[in-house]
């Protein structure tokens, strides 16, 4: 058990994906009118990314993107400290020592992206705050998201011109969204109701809570919170309820020998059958499938 504490793995998560621009596309983009000010030459999704651990003693030659959405993980440049939470994202600059890694008790999910050009460098000044690298926290919004896995998506399908030039458009304008988030929606970045509702599921996932207590601990109405929350997330506060549950469950089937009772107790599931049917709708397959197969692939690694 101390070994596997202490091991640290780069890459190889179950769920990943990862997709680095090859040499000779990154010679056209050169060349490229549109997008050779500001391009991307990798950009990848981690989910429960435990172990995940990067240090660069000389830095990256790219600016680097990590945004977290769920668990937590630390930063470190130029010996200088950040702590990374659920719905925050951090810049870290090039050629400059930096070590980062998640934590193990709430391995993070992390999407992330490595881009260059001159636009990169104005886009990092307009980050900093002081001269120096700081942690934004950010609104959760669904539709981020999808805009990474578009990116993602546009890049497996092929490295044509306009694929590439869409890419690089779609993370441009997602980057300064998320820079220029408090210029944009200065209201909801002082008061966000949905994503203090999602930390607040987050933290009682052992519990059965109705959707009723979910609007009063927000002091809203029923018909407004859950407008709200579908409006943010795209699901019903019960429905998104349920998908953390189901995510969490996968870390106890990963890392843990406990049952599926067990397991039950600690997500608020009292009927293990019914968690088994959750389970499957969501994931594809039973738990007991999914604990085997990540328990062959540690092996086969």
């Amino acid at each position: 058990m101390n070994q596997l504490k202490h091991q640290k793995i780069r890459e190889g998560f179950l769920g990943q994906r990862m997709i680095t621009i090859p040499p000779n596309i990154k010679m056209e983009i050169e060349k490229n009118e549109l997008i050779s000010d500001f391009n991307l030459t990798a950009i990848g999704y981690y989910p429960q990314a435990v172990y995940h651990d990067r240090r660069r003693k000389f830095g990256s030659a790219e600016y680097i993107l990590l945004y977290c959405t769920e668990g937590r993980g630390r930063v470190e440049i130029e010996n200088e400290g950040y702590d990374v939470s659920p719905n925050t994202f951090i810049l870290v600059p090039p050629h400059i020592a930096h070590h980062y890694s998640s934590s193990i008790n709430e391995p993070w999910t992390i999407y992330w992206a490595h881009f260059i050009g001159k636009k990169a460098e104005v886009f990092y000044k307009k980050f900093q705050l002081n001269n120096k690298p700081q942690i934004k926290n950010i609104p959760r919004n669904e539709d981020r998201l999808k805009v990474f896995f578009r990116i993602m998506s546009l890049l497996e399908v092929g490295f044509e011109i306009e694929n590439v030039e869409l890419a690089n458009i779609e993370l441009y304008h997602l980057l300064a969204t998320m820079i220029y988030q408090e210029d944009i929606n200065p209201a909801q970045a002082k008061e966000d109701t949905i994503t203090k509702s999602i930390d607040f599921l987050n933290k009682n996932l052992n519990k059965n809570l109705k959707v009723e207590e979910l609007a009063a601990e927000q002091n809203l109405s029923v018909s407004r919170y859950s407008e709200l929350f579908k409006k943010r997330t795209g699901y019903s506060p019960i429905h998104y309820f349920n998908k953390l549950k189901i995510q969490k469950s996968c870390q106890y089937l990963y890392f843990t020998d406990m049952t599926m009772k067990e397991i039950c107790i600690k997500i608020g599931f009292d009927d293990p059958y019914y968690y088994s049917r959750a389970f499957k709708k969501m994931m594809g397959m039973p738990p007991s499938k999914y604990r085997s197969d990540f328990k062959q692939k540690k092996l086969d690694n």
